[in-house]
C-alpha cells in the first residue's frame, strides 16, 4: 500500500487563541518583516517569510509543543505548513482566516527575518548579486540552512561539511522536500579539490581555513560569485570561537580572498556577532 502523505491541520482562529492563551504551541509568523511590525503579530511569534521556509528543517527544532503557522489570510501558512508536514515536523497548524481574523493581542515589534530561524543576512541581503540560476557549492553546510534554500530557488546545489551526522539528516531533508541537493562528507582541512570553474556560486559561513581559499578561488567559475561571512578576533572576547586559528585578524579576510574582485564588505558588529564578509567575484577573463 502507498504511504499517506505527510499532513497539517487547519485549524479555527477561535481555536488558535485559545492554543495560545494556553501557551500550548509555538507561533511561527510566515509574513513579511513590514506585515509582521505594520500589521501587528502574535506575541511570541518567530519571523520566517514563506519565500525562506526552506530553511526551517535546519533551524527549528522537529520536538517540543506543536507549530502554530500563521499569515494574513490563510494561504501562504498553508504553503509553509504543507513543507514543514514534508519535511517531517510532526504537529503542525495552519491558522485559517490568518491575522486578518486574529481578535487577540498583536504587538508591533519589528521582526528579522535572518533572525535564529532564518538564513544569514549576507546571503540575503546579496541576493540581487547572484546569478538566476546555475550551480552552488555550500561549503561547511552544517545542518544545510542555506543549501536547502538555494535548491528551493532552482540552484543545483552541492552541500559539504566534515559531519556526517549533518550531512546525512541534510540528505534526508532535501530527498522528503524533493529539492536537487548533493550532500556529501568532506574533510576541509585534509587535501582538498573542489574542482576547476565548477560552480557559478561559492556560498561559506562561519567557518575559516585558511589554506582552503585558493581551492575557493579556483572552484568558481568566471564571473562566478563567493559569499564568505565568519568571526573576526573581537567575536573572543564575547562568545565563541575563542580559537585565533578561526578567527579573522582585522581587515584579514579581503586579503585572502585575492585575486578575486570584492564587489561588497563589512567589517565590525553586526547581528549580535563580530564578524567580517565579502562578496566576491572571479574576473571573466581570469
Amino acid at each position: 500500500m502507498p504511504s499517506t502523505p505527510p499532513s497539517y491541520s487547519t485549524i479555527s482562529v477561535a481555536e488558535a487563541e485559545r492554543l495560545v492563551s494556553q501557551d500550548a504551541v509555538r507561533l511561527l509568523d510566515v509574513r513579511t518583516s513590514g506585515e509582521y511590525q505594520g500589521l501587528g503579530h502574535i506575541p511570541g511569534a518567530h519571523l520566517l517569510p514563506v519565500d525562506l521556509i526552506a530553511v526551517a528543517p535546519a533551524t527549528i527544532p522537529r520536538e517540543g509543543k506543536p507549530l502554530l503557522v500563521y499569515c494574513e489570510h490563510g494561504i501562504r501558512s498553508a504553503q509553509a505548513a504543507r513543507m514543514l508536514a514534508m519535511a517531517g515536523f510532526p504537529q503542525v497548524l495552519n491558522m485559517a482566516g490568518g491575522m486578518s481574523c486574529w481578535r487577540g493581542e498583536r504587538n508591533h515589534t519589528p521582526g528579522d527575518p535572518c533572525g535564529p530561524f532564518g538564513p544569514a543576512a549576507w546571503l540575503v541581503g546579496n541576493a540581487d548579486l547572484l546569478p538566476p540560476g546555475g550551480s552552488v557549492l555550500d561549503v561547511a553546510c552544517g545542518r544545510g540552512r542555506h543549501a536547502l534554500l538555494m535548491a528551493s530557488a532552482g540552484y543545483d546545489v552541492r552541500a559539504i561539511d566534515r559531519d556526517d551526522v549533518k550531512v546525512a539528516t541534510l540528505r534526508q531533508d532535501a530527498a522528503s522536500l524533493s529539492l536537487r541537493l548533493d550532500a556529501e562528507t568532506v574533510d576541509l582541512e585534509g587535501s582538498v579539490d573542489l574542482g576547476q570553474e565548477t560552480y557559478d556560486v561559492i556560498l561559506v559561513f562561519h567557518y575559516l581555513h585558511r589554506p582552503l581559499f585558493g581551492a575557493l578561488a579556483r572552484a568558481l567559475r568566471r564571473g562566478g560569485l563567493l559569499l564568505y561571512e565568519t568571526f573576526t578576533t573581537a567575536q573572543a572576547a564575547t562568545g565563541h570561537p575563542k580559537n585565533p586559528a578561526y578567527l579573522l585578524e582585522p581587515g584579514e579576510l579581503p586579503r585572502l580572498v585575492a585575486p578575486l574582485d570584492v564587489e561588497r564588505q563589512r567589517e565590525g558588529h553586526f547581528e549580535g556577532r563580530w564578524i567580517a564578509s565579502v562578496a566576491a567575484r572571479r574576473g571573466r577573463s581570469s
